[in-house]
């Protein structure tokens, strides 16, 4: 029976289980939600066992539903991974990383260089984002993101520390002499909208009515303060090439800490030689002395 167990269906079954929807899965396989569902029903019948739960907003997976996807998932990465070898005619793996854009013009993209030149059989996708990813139905092998290292499914590696503090342009700078002559500045925000009161509290200031766009990425947020739209509370390590150049200042030393760097990956997805390679090499890069960068959530 497993000698002629459908391809179609397995693959049916596996993008039905990262999407939780026949739909969904359907469009990604570029078939109908109809043949979705004829084929993880066949499949279900040849094991045996019932998959999926059929609910009337989607689909959950049964106990023999997740004891099977994760195999499944891995089987295709690897299969999929070979045949880029075999296309590409030399022995590369892809790994697609997902990366809080912060992090990958903050810091990423001015060491790439050195990560292809340790590991050139590695090809690697980047894929940026505003910290909200979903790393099974992205389709991502690893993901830097900024938090407290606890997302549901995932183990998180502690890469850097990146506590937050005010920027903007040099001409707002100069009559700031204390923290509560920000009152009377526009205060740009990001979707955290805890942050500046946090600021505040710690600066020992009552925290103002927020007044100032909103956005949803720290890069856009500094080009807004850098143009002298407003003041910016970021993540400052992140930010150094625009303070060294003068274009940016931080006008006060008062920090608050909402969370650092991880890197991330689906506790169901094997690590691969290439997901290694880019990890090891990140936390040599970021914590060479070894430390705390090595430490692991899930």
């Amino acid at each position: 029976m497993r000698s002629h167990l459908p391809l179609n269906s397995l693959r049916a079954f596996e993008a039905s289980a990262r999407h939780l929807s026949f739909t969904r899965a359907g469009l990604e396989l570029r078939v109908t939600q109809a043949a979705i569902s004829h084929q993880v029903k066949g499949l279900e019948e040849i094991l045996g066992v019932t998959l999926f739960r059929r609910l009337p907003r989607g689909l959950a997976l049964t106990d023999e539903g997740l004891v099977l996807v994760p195999v499944l998932t891995d089987a295709f990465a690897r299969i999929s991974a070979a045949l880029d070898r075999l296309e590409h005619g030399v022995d590369q793996e892809v790994v697609t990383l997902g990366c809080v854009g912060t992090f990958a013009t903050g810091w990423l993209l001015q060491h790439l260089g050195d990560f292809q030149a340790r590991h050139p059989f590695v090809d690697l996708r980047l894929l940026t984002n505003n910290n909200r990813v979903d790393m099974a139905g992205d389709g991502l092998d690893l993901v830097l993101r900024f938090g407290h290292g606890s997302w549901h499914g995932a183990e998180a590696v502690h890469l850097l520390s990146a506590p937050l503090s005010p920027i903007c342009a040099p001409d707002i700078a100069t009559p700031l002499r204390q923290p509560s002559d920000l009152v009377q500045e526009v205060l740009l925000s990001s979707y955290r909208m805890e942050e500046w009161s946090l600021w505040f509290g710690a600066a020992g200031v009552p925290c103002p009515a927020i007044r100032g766009p909103i956005f949803d990425s720290s890069v856009t947020m500094v080009e807004a303060a850098a143009r002298g739209i407003g003041v910016a509370l970021v993540p400052v390590c992140m930010f150094q090439r625009e303070l060294g150049g003068g274009r940016l200042v931080q006008p006060f030393d008062t920090e608050i800490s909402t969370g650092s760097y991880w890197l991330t990956w689906l506790k169901s997805k094997p690590l691969t030689l290439g997901m290694n390679a880019f990890r090891d090499w990140l936390l040599l890069k970021l914590r060479p002395h070894g430390g705390s960068a090595g430490h692991a959530r899930s």
